[in-house]
């Protein structure tokens, strides 16, 4: 097979049998499509051609169109997956990526809502009217539950068990997770369920929230509308719908969360993926400190 085909089968493998999400896939996609174009150039067709110096010149030239570290870090661990495909499927002997290190990058720490930030967005939506039912109640949800967009827009509606007061959610890597959500974001999910939800969604829907349309939610409709209450609300921080993930962490923290409990409830593989909240709810403690101590 040719290069191309080898990405393709690649493609595959990662969506198929590693089931990763098709924002990662389509990221991948993205960034194995600029080294076909890089090795196309040169007029390369073969996995054997892909030596270090071509990877070297791919990486180099990322970085001389302005690539950050980050997107640079994205970019070679997806050429490492495809050359350790490869490696495991013989059509190449060893991974050329395997010599390059990976760019250092500075993490940044979230930029996140405080209390009363967080308690003037999601009080904006007007629930006297079915759309504020609605996104009054996706927004009381991914807060209280700290859920990622693509996975309260794809939430069933069997995934929210009122009783229980729990939501099961499916993440990245179709790990699935359960998460408390507490009384005020369930009726507000009760009230749209109840009077909203039955007179817009098409038959046989069963994703948990629709569009005027009856059909599901996507993840840039949900972007525009936190940005629209957020305008609405007076926040003058810079808004993305992860930022109420953020909050959700950050204040799970600060008030004296568990670390390993918020990695379950995040979903996070990975608890120094958690951690980086571990800075923001540290400094917290140091300004009460500061604010309280006699001796601060």
């Amino acid at each position: 097979m040719d290069l191309h085909a080898w990405v393709d089968a690649y493609l595959d493998h990662v969506r198929l049998e590693r089931g990763l999400a098709g924002n990662t896939v389509e990221a991948y996609a993205s960034d194995l499509g600029k080294l076909l174009g890089l090795a196309q150039a040169r007029g390369l067709h073969e996995p054997r051609e892909l030596e270090l110096d071509v990877i070297a010149a791919y990486l180099s030239a990322l970085g001389k169109a302005g690539l950050g570290a980050r997107s640079a870090a994205r970019h070679l661990s997806a050429l490492r997956g495809f050359f350790r495909f490869l490696v495991r499927e013989r059509a190449i002997d060893a991974d050329p990526t395997a010599l390059i290190d990976r760019p250092r990058t500075r993490r940044k720490l979230p930029v996140w809502l405080d209390h009363d930030e967080v308690d003037r967005l999601l009080s904006t939506p007007d629930p006297a009217t079915p759309r504020g039912a609605r996104d009054r109640a996706m927004l009381q949800l991914m807060y209280a539950a700290g859920l990622r967009v693509s996975e309260l827009v794809g939430l069933r509606v069997g995934a929210v068990d009122l009783r229980r007061g729990l939501v099961s959610v499916v993440g990245k890597g179709g790990k699935a997770r359960l998460v408390p959500i507490g009384e005020v974001a369930m009726l507000s999910i009760e009230t749209y369920l109840r009077d909203v939800r039955p007179l817009v969604a098409g038959a046989g829907q069963t994703v948990l929230f629709v569009s005027p349309r009856g059909g599901a939610m996507t993840r840039q409709g949900f972007w525009k509308l936190v940005l629209r209450y957020a305008r609405a609300a007076g926040i003058s921080k810079p808004i993305s719908p992860h930022k109420l993930r953020h909050s959700f962490a950050t204040h799970l923290l600060q008030g004296g969360a568990d670390l390993r409990a918020v990695q379950a409830m995040l979903g996070h593989a990975d608890i120094s993926t958690t951690e980086i909240y571990t800075h923001v709810a540290d400094d917290h403690v140091r300004k009460v400190h500061r604010q309280t101590h006699p001796r601060a």
